[in-house]
């Protein structure tokens, strides 16, 4: 690490090349898919002295879903699941950041699917910081949080022979962020 934490404090952009904003999601009851979002925008003001101060905010172009199956991929971009057409952002903005410890943070914000705004509060770990070969200050950030999917108007599902629905309600929503200190 280079800096202190103080010395952190400023304006910061996700570098999408380094950053991961994905999820897992239960499928047909025995096993886990994973995805991720390809394009996406993010920002964040961080206040090393007092992270309380600190703020940040996501847009995510829901057509950049991406779990390796180009016809699931295809099915989650319909009105069963993102209905991309409607709705081609899901957004993420904090209400409030809370310091556990000098790496440990809580970030609770509003998360908006299909025009459906929940709280919910992310615990993230602060893995460091380093100057990069082109003089840029970055950040790291690696957090995740349980979502009820229904609660955001994703419910569709199909029942299973054998008892069970196809996906699961419950998805983890992942973050693995290095972020770019801005001049």
């Amino acid at each position: 690490m280079t800096a202190t934490l103080p010395e952190l404090t400023g304006d910061y952009v996700l570098d999408p090349a380094h950053t991961r904003i994905g999820f897992v999601a239960r499928h047909a009851m025995v096993t886990k898919v994973r995805g991720s979002f390809g394009v996406f925008e993010g920002t964040a003001h961080l206040n090393g002295s007092d992270p309380t101060k600190s703020s940040a905010q996501l847009v995510i172009k829901t057509e950049s879903i991406h779990t390796g199956v180009e016809q699931r991929d295809q099915h989650l971009r319909t009105n069963d699941f993102l209905d991309v057409p409607n709705y081609p952002e899901i957004t993420f903005r904090t209400t409030s950041v809370e310091a556990d410890s000098d790496t440990e943070y809580r970030v609770t914000g509003d998360l908006t699917v299909k025009d459906v705004t929940r709280s919910l509060t992310i615990d993230f770990e602060y893995t460091g910081n380093a100057v990069d070969p082109y003089g840029n200050l970055r950040v790291g950030l690696e957090g995740s949080v349980t979502i009820s999917r229904k609660e955001f108007g994703l419910k569709w599902n199909a029942a299973l022979e054998g008892g069970g629905v196809l996906v699961g309600d419950k998805v983890v929503l992942e973050f693995d962020i290095s972020a770019i200190k801005q001049p």
